[in-house]
C-alpha cells in the first residue's frame, strides 16, 4: 500500500477542497425545501465516485430521496467490500447557536483538535466518514493497488429513518451482493484510544396518551374529585423501574443477552475516567441498574426513558386547569435477543395493567430496531483491527455502543452480510447539534486506514 499512502499524501488539501464543495451543500433530508439540495448532494458523490475510477455509478430513484450507487468490480474470484454511508444531514437549526454558518465550512483549532477541526454540518455525520470512502477508493485505484472488489451504496434519507432503503436492498439483493459491509457512521474513543464498534443496542419506542375527563377542567372546581391525567401518567411511569433502577414490566428481560466474564474484561480495557464523565456532562453522580458499571448501563444493558411529557397548560403565566389528556414519549433500548415486536407488546400490556380505572390509557408503538453485533473473532472485525493497529500503532479496543442503527439488522436478515462499524469521528464532535466539526486528523487517518482494511480482508479471505 505504499503507492496509495503516497498518494494520499499528495493530495491531502485537494481532498480536504473537495469535501468541501459537498459540505456547502445543505442536503437536509427532513425539510422538503432542501429536496433539490439532497438531489445536488447525491449529483456530486456520485460525480466524486465516477472520478475516483468506480466502473458503474447510477442515481437510483427511490421514494425518497436518491440512492447512489457505485462498483469496481477487479476480479469476481475476489471478496467484495460493500461500504454504506448517507449523504444527507440534519437540520442546522437552531442557527443562531454556530458560531459560523453551518453550510460554510471553515477549519478552526480546539482543544481536542490542535491540528484543526472541519467545522459544518455533515463534516462528521456523515460526510466527511463518506468521503473518506470515496478518497481511500481513489488512492487504492490510481495506484493500482486495489485489492479486492468494492461497492458504494450512499443514500439520502438515513436522518429521517432510510425509510426507502429497505426496499432498495430487497430489490437490488443480487446488485448488492458482497463478503462484508464496511460502515463509517460511528466513532473512537479518542484520538490516541482508537477502538471499534461490535455492538448495537436494538430500539423500541412509544408514545403513551392518558385521558381523564372529556374535557379540561377548572381546578378548583374538581381537583382532588377527579383524576388528573398528568399526576396519573407520572406515577404511571415511576412504576417502570424499581428503585435498584431495574425495569419492572414482566418478561422485558427474559431474552437479555448475558456477557462472559471474559467478554467484560475485554471491553473493560477501554480508558475511562467517572469524574471526567460525570463533569463533562455536569452531573455530581451517575445512576443506573444495579451490578454493571457506567459504561456497561450504557451499552450492554436495556434501558426504559422518557424522552418527552406533556400536557395541560404549559404558557406564560397561569392557568388553573385540570387537563382531560397527558402525553409521553418512552424509548426502550434492547440488546441482542430481545426484539422491538417482543418488548412493545410487553411495555403495552403492563402499561394498560397498571392504569387506574378513573383513566383510559392508549398506547402507540413508533419505530423499532433489531440489535447487532459483529463478533471479534470474525475476519471482518480482523480485518479492522489490523487495519487500525497500523495506523494508530496500537490495538483498538472492542466497544459496544448504546446507540442504535436499524439498518445494520436490516443488512444481516436481507443481504445475510455482517457489517463491521469502523469509524473515526469523536463524541465531542457535536453531531445532530449546532457546531458539529470533524479533526483533520480524524479525515485523513480514516484516509489512511481504510486501503489497510481492504487488503487485510482480502488476505483473511483468501
Amino acid at each position: 500500500m505504499k503507492n496509495t499512502q503516497d498518494f494520499i499524501k499528495n493530495n491531502q488539501q485537494r481532498f480536504l477542497d473537495e469535501l468541501f464543495e459537498l459540505l456547502r451543500i445543505p442536503s437536509v433530508s427532513a425539510d422538503p425545501a432542501h429536496n433539490d439540495d439532497v438531489k445536488k448532494g447525491a449529483e456530486l458523490v456520485a460525480q466524486h465516485l465516477t472520478e475516483a475510477g468506480a466502473d458503474k455509478v447510477e442515481i437510483c430513484a427511490t421514494a425518497g430521496h436518491p440512492i447512489v450507487y457505485g462498483e469496481k468490480i477487479i476480479n469476481p474470484d475476489l471478496p467484495t467490500v460493500l461500504v454504506y454511508g448517507h449523504y444527507d444531514v440534519q437540520p442546522a437549526d437552531p442557527i443562531e447557536l454556530w458560531d459560523s454558518p453551518a453550510f460554510e465550512p471553515v477549519i478552526k483549532k480546539t482543544e481536542i483538535h490542535p491540528n484543526g477541526a472541519i467545522f459544518a454540518r455533515g463534516a462528521c455525520d456523515d460526510k466527511g466518514q463518506v468521503f473518506m470512502h470515496i478518497k481511500a477508493f481513489e488512492a487504492m485505484n490510481k495506484s493500482n493497488e486495489m485489492p479486492c472488489n468494492v461497492k458504494f451504496m450512499i443514500e439520502g434519507e438515513e436522518e429521517v429513518g432510510s425509510e426507502n432503503l429497505g426496499v432498495f436492498i430487497k430489490e437490488n439483493t443480487e446488485k448488492l451482493a458482497a463478503d462484508i459491509i464496511l460502515v463509517s457512521d460511528t466513532g473512537i474513543i479518542s484520538n490516541d484510544n482508537p477502538s471499534i464498534t461490535t455492538g448495537l443496542r436494538g430500539l423500541s419506542y412509544v408514545e403513551v396518551e392518558v385521558t381523564g375527563p372529556n374535557r379540561d377542567l377548572h381546578s378548583g372546581l374538581y381537583g382532588g374529585s377527579v383524576a388528573n391525567p398528568i399526576n396519573v401518567l407520572s406515577n404511571m411511569i415511576s412504576q417502570l423501574q424499581d428503585d435498584k433502577h431495574k425495569i419492572t414490566i414482566p418478561g422485558f428481560y427474559d431474552n437479555v443477552e448475558i456477557l462472559s466474564a471474559e467478554e467484560r474484561a475485554e471491553m473493560a480495557r477501554a480508558p475511562y475516567d467517572e469524574e471526567e464523565y460525570k463533569s463533562s456532562i455536569a452531573i455530581k453522580e451517575v445512576q443506573g441498574e444495579e451490578g454493571y458499571t457506567t459504561r456497561e448501563r450504557g451499552s450492554i444493558r436495556p434501558t426504559l426513558d422518557v424522552n418527552g411529557i406533556w400536557g395541560g397548560y404549559i404558557g406564560e403565566g397561569a392557568k388553573t386547569v385540570l387537563p382531560s389528556k397527558a402525553f409521553a414519549k418512552i424509548s426502550m433500548r434492547l440488546v441482542p435477543h430481545q426484539t422491538p415486536e417482543e418488548i412493545t407488546a410487553k411495555f403495552k400490556d403492563y402499561f394498560e395493567s397498571i392504569a387506574p380505572d378513573s383513566v383510559t390509557v392508549k398506547v402507540n408503538p413508533h419505530h423499532g430496531g433489531l440489535p447487532a453485533v459483529t463478533p471479534i473473532d470474525s475476519n471482518g472485525y480482523k480485518a479492522a483491527s489490523n487495519a487500525m493497529e497500523k495506523t494508530f500503532g496500537k490495538k483498538p479496543v472492542p466497544l459496544r455502543s448504546g446507540g442504535s442503527i436499524p439498518i445494520v439488522a436490516l443488512f444481516e436478515q436481507v443481504l445475510g452480510l455482517k457489517t463491521v462499524l469502523m469509524g473515526f469521528g469523536l463524541n465531542s464532535d457535536a453531531i445532530h447539534s449546532p457546531n458539529e466539526h470533524y479533526g483533520l486528523f480524524n479525515f485523513y487517518k480514516g484516509i489512511e486506514t481504510i486501503p489497510y482494511f481492504f487488503e487485510e480482508f482480502t488476505k483473511l479471505n483468501k
